[in-house]
């Protein structure tokens, strides 16, 4: 970055949208940055902290949460941050904690696929030697040559009937028609955990959901530092100066519960952004009603970004990843349940308790839906005899199997009766039915990040002629690592941090297990159906 600026005595930070990416860059400015808590704001839109990793709800009302993001011991720059929060108890760190409950709640799928009524254990891949060679093709292709290239561009089309593609595509939620480098890199950061692939193996869990557990330990170690967080606040745009030399933000245009204000950002301060939004726009239905599909962006993320980005062209190129929701939607849903009978079952016919098993994908389902039980309670402050589970389709305008309606125009009762329908639980369908709630959650953005792009379509997180303006979150350019993934967002936070201060730190380098050859062999045995051999093979590798 050319123009360092060193923190002043009366330096203040402005940090637009309050999901992870905000909270981090807030706590890597205080720990690293020295800054004190009460120069930092946190500008908000809506009335809640977190953004995506949100959680909420009541017993009675249902319980509701967006999405839950994958943790894996590689996400470095996660557990740097979260070593120095404490728990909501104060017994130790965040990270200390995740590390702790997956030494005892380990995840070790037996029934990662879910087919003809009965769980597969440890699934074959079922790949064929071209599709092995153009995966390997893939991990060493520069980008550049992939360019707006599909994965379906790259790869035969048996290859998405393959139990790799299924459990590759709802792990992670790619679709054929998103972008081959998005894929690539996936490839390439996740190479340590294809030996696992297929009983999720390596994946993390946090004890409850990632707002209780994350959010809710994080903001208030922000609090208690001063940190302010101005809630219902939009920010309408960001009024820049023009030199020769750069640009810089001189003003905030905002909007408090209605009530337009400026901020005037003076030139010892400085603003981090965060760019986009995968969850703009969601809309919840419930038991007897369909969540609706909101294509208009009506909220700020995506205005900002397209007033920012007209004025400076180094800025990206926000329609990219905005203006396509058919190929970016999907809907999710969560059912709290008042009766053991579903969890129980499904204990029975897995074999994992809750919280062991992680993903559960139905692959003949015609909305290819997914569920996973996670341990209980879910949710601080959950009933005793409450369970709470969370799912999710990516085909959601296809018919269903047992309710004959695309998912986006299904109820929660009717989801609940065509999951029901995928585990022949056909005899509990009306006692479950009459004690849960199912809320349904479409959200038009939920994979925009994963749009096939170009250079220049994501800004870099410091943009080469800003003098104060840094980008966070899931739309800005980091070297290596992976989108729709915590880590993403809290990378950029650092990058951010350290780049705009000054500071001489960086994040620490992205885990590259591709330069390890134990791992390669790994992953290279799993792709062939030869993990048999692979405990032979350790033994005669050096550590």
């Amino acid at each position: 970055m050319p123009h360092k600026r060193r923190v002043q005595e009366d330096t203040k930070v402005y940090l637009i949208g309050g999901g992870i990416a905000s909270m981090a860059a807030a706590g890597f400015l205080i720990r690293d940055g020295g800054l004190k808590g009460h120069d930092i704001s946190i500008l908000e839109e809506s009335d809640k902290i977190g953004g995506s990793l949100d959680a909420n709800g009541t017993p009675e009302t249902g319980y509701v949460m967006r999405g839950g993001r994958m943790i894996e011991s590689k996400y470095l720059c996660t557990f740097n941050l979260f070593s120095s929060i404490p728990t909501l108890d104060n017994r130790q760190s965040v990270t200390e904690e995740i590390f702790a409950w997956n030494k005892t709640m380990k995840t070790a799928s037996r029934s990662r696929l879910f087919r003809e009524g009965k769980s597969v254990n440890a699934p074959l891949f079922g790949l064929s030697e071209k599709h092995i060679l153009t995966i390997e093709r893939l991990e060493l292709e520069p980008e550049s040559l992939l360019g707006r290239t599909t994965i379906s561009d790259q790869l035969d089309a048996d290859f998405f009937a393959t139990d790799f593609w299924f459990m590759w595509c709802t792990t992670f939620a790619f679709q054929p028609w998103h972008s081959a480098v998005e894929f690539k890199r996936y490839l390439v950061r996740f190479t340590h955990m294809v030996s696992g692939f297929n009983t999720l193996g390596g994946i993390m869990r946090t004890v409850y959901n990632q707002y209780d557990s994350l959010v809710r330990p994080l903001r208030r170690w922000l609090e208690e530092r001063g940190v302010q967080f101005h809630l219902n606040t939009r920010v309408m745009d960001l009024i820049t100066s023009n030199a020769s030399d750069g640009f810089a933000v001189e003003q905030i245009h905002c909007e408090t519960s209605g009530a337009p204000h400026l901020i005037q950002v003076t030139s010892s301060d400085f603003v981090i952004a965060t760019l986009g939004s995968m969850t703009e726009g969601s809309s919840f239905g419930s038991m007897d009603q369909a969540a609706v599909l909101n294509e208009a962006r009506a909220g700020g993320s995506w205005s900002l970004w397209e007033k920012i980005a007209r004025r400076q062209n180094d800025c990206g190129r926000p329609a990219n990843f905005s203006d396509h929701v058919k190929d970016s939607k999907w809907l999710s849903f969560t059912t709290t349940l008042h009766t053991p009978i579903f969890f129980d079952c499904i204990r029975d016919a897995t074999g994992n308790a809750p919280g062991e098993g992680g993903l559960i994908t139905f692959p003949e389902s015609n909305w290819l839906a997914s569920i996973v039980l996670p341990h209980q309670p879910h949710f601080i402050g959950q009933p005793e005899d409450v369970n709470v589970f969370w799912g999710y389709g990516l085909f959601v305008d296809r018919p269903g199997n047992f309710v004959k309606k695309p998912m986006a125009e299904c109820t929660g009762r009717e989801i609940m009766t065509e999951i029901m329908g995928h585990l022949r639980l056909n005899a509990e369908i009306d006692k479950v039915l009459s004690s849960c709630t199912c809320i349904p959650c479409m959200m038009p953005f939920i994979t925009s990040q994963f749009l096939p792009r170009s250079i220049g379509d994501r800004p870099a997180v410091v943009p080469p002629r800003s003098k104060n303006l840094a980008f966070v979150g899931q739309f800005c350019e980091i070297e290596d690592d992976v989108v729709f993934t915590v880590e993403y967002s809290i990378r950029s936070a650092q990058t951010a941090v350290y780049s705009l201060l000054g500071l001489d730190k960086t994040p620490p380098s992205v885990y590259k297990g591709n330069h390890d050859p134990r791992v390669l062999l790994k992953a290279f045995l799993a792709l062939h159906n030869n993990a048999g051999r692979e405990a032979l093979l350790e033994q005669s590798i050096p550590s």
